[in-house]
Parts: C-alpha cells; sequence; structure tokens
C-alpha cells in the first residue's frame, strides 16, 4: 500500500534506534535510502546490513551541528543517487538534564544548534531541488515533550516544540509548490535513548531505574512504551499517497501520555 519506489530519501541519525527503523522501512518500501550519522563505521555498517538484503542504500557520515557537513552531505546524497524527494531529519542531542534553572548556556547553544538549526539548514538546502523536481515531502522528529510539560527535559521539549513548529511554517510556505512537511511527536519509545532518561532520572531522584521504567510506563494509557517500528510505519504512511492531504501536523505517537515525570 505505501510505495516509495524510485523516491529518494534522505535521513539523519539513522544508524540506530528510531532512524534505523524508519531508514529500514523506508527501503523496504522501495525507496533508495541515504544512512547518515556521526561515525562513518556505523553508517557502513547498516549500509552493508540492508545491501544484503537487495535494498538500495549508501551511508554518508555527517555532524549535523556543523554546516559545511551538512552542506556535504546534500550535495554528496544528489551526487550519488539525485534530487532528493524525502527529508527525514531524525539526528538529535540532550545533553543535559533536569531543572531549567540550571542550564547552563553552552549545552541549550547545541541543542538549539543540533535539535533546531541543523533541522532549518537541511530544510533550506533540500527543499529547492524539491521545488524544482515538483514536489517532495518532509518529516522531522519532535517529541511528546514538545506538547506535555515537564521538569526534567524541559530544554530538549523548548528545541521539539520549535521543530514542530517549523513543520507547520514550511508547510504554510511550500503546500503550493507540493511539498508536505510534517512533524512527528514520539512518546516513550523502547531503546538505548530511553535507558539514557531512565538512569539520568533515576540518578536524580536516587532511586532504581526499575522503579523510574514503571513510571513511565504508568504515564500512558496503553500502559506499555511505544515501539521504533510504531513510529516508522507512520513516517512511510505520512510519506505515501495515502496521506496526500496531510501537511501541517504534528502527530503524536505516544500511547496517549496523560502526564509526565
Amino acid at each position: 500500500m505505501f510505495d516509495l519506489t524510485g523516491k529518494i530519501a534522505l535521513i539523519t541519525g539513522s544508524s540506530k534506534g528510531i532512524g534505523l527503523a524508519i531508514a529500514w522501512q523506508m527501503a523496504r518500501a522501495g525507496a533508495s535510502v541515504i544512512i547518515s550519522s556521526r561515525k562513518k563505521d556505523a553508517c557502513d555498517q547498516v549500509s552493508e546490513m540492508m545491501l544484503g538484503e537487495g535494498l538500495s542504500v549508501k551511508s554518508i557520515p555527517c555532524n549535523v551541528g556543523v554546516k559545511e557537513e551538512v552542506e556535504k552531505l546534500v550535495k554528496n546524497t544528489r551526487v550519488k543517487f539525485g534530487n532528493i524527494d524525502i527529508l527525514v531529519c531524525n539526528a538529535a542531542t540532550n545533553p543535559v538534564f533536569g531543572s531549567l534553572s540550571n542550564l547552563p548556556d553552552q549545552a541549550f547553544e547545541k541543542l538549539v544548534k543540533v535539535n533546531i538549526q541543523s533541522t532549518l539548514w537541511l530544510s533550506q538546502l533540500v527543499v529547492p531541488q524539491m521545488v524544482e523536481s515538483g514536489g517532495g515531502s518532509i518529516i522531522l522528529l519532535s517529541s511528546i515533550a514538545a506538547i506535555r510539560g515537564n521538569a526534567f527535559i524541559g530544554a530538549y521539549g523548548m528545541t521539539k516544540a520549535a521543530e514542530s513548529a517549523l513543520a507547520r511554517n514550511l508547510a504554510v510556505e511550500y503546500g503550493p509548490s507540493n511539498i508536505r512537511v510534517n512533524a512527528i511527536c514520539p512518546g516513550s519509545v523502547k531503546g538505548d535513548r530511553m535507558k539514557r532518561v531512565i538512569n539520568s532520572k533515576a540518578k536524580l531522584l536516587k532511586t532504581t531505574p526499575n522503579k523510574i521504567q514503571k513510571e513511565f510506563e504508568l504515564m500512558t494509557s496503553i500502559r506499555s512504551f511505544v515501539t521504533k517500528e510504531d513510529i516508522a510505519s507512520m513516517v512511510v504512511y505520512l510519506l505515501s499517497d495515502h496521506s496526500k492531504n496531510i501537511s501541517g501536523q504534528s502527530i503524536s505517537i505516544d500511547g496517549n501520555t496523560e502526564r509526565m515525570i
């Protein structure tokens, strides 16, 4: 149903976690996918695995916090595959946990550069070629923390709220050029990133990771974590022709988060 055959897809932060799950599903749906993250070895390893399945994929490492590397990433993608039809901005960072009253300037500047500015850079570089090609689709990975306030990852949530706003504004600007832009707001997603959050929270509260994990699970109506595959499936749907009238939206995939801790 969700055929992406012939589409060229660039996804950042795609050597592990949610990004990797999205890359697999896009490639299995027929897209030619560029795997990208900071570490070349990790990108190459993922690329080799996917090539072994007969999928169309290449790897290009990139630190999205460095504008010159972002420019090189887009340029090399066009050299290897051609114009980009799909852009998925997944790479993100969260170098600090806890109260905003203790937020160091350096940590906030890193959050802004990696989580917001890099997404804007990528959009500025890719949108003109999408316009030239007659259209395209952009997905920004936001967060439930963009919607619900909390006292633990507030700075991260601020940057993710900005990404949701960016999706809405890009959708307005470029909808007439047949470019759709949406944001996805994952909740607590099972995986390594969630483990880091749980461990940091446990350390801050001087309790056990198991107790914090249970509290996170109880935050949702479904009483469990979301999976990476849940996110990836929504991305592929939003990239397909079945969602041709969906744009400018921030879609939560969070098990109906009732509260945050």
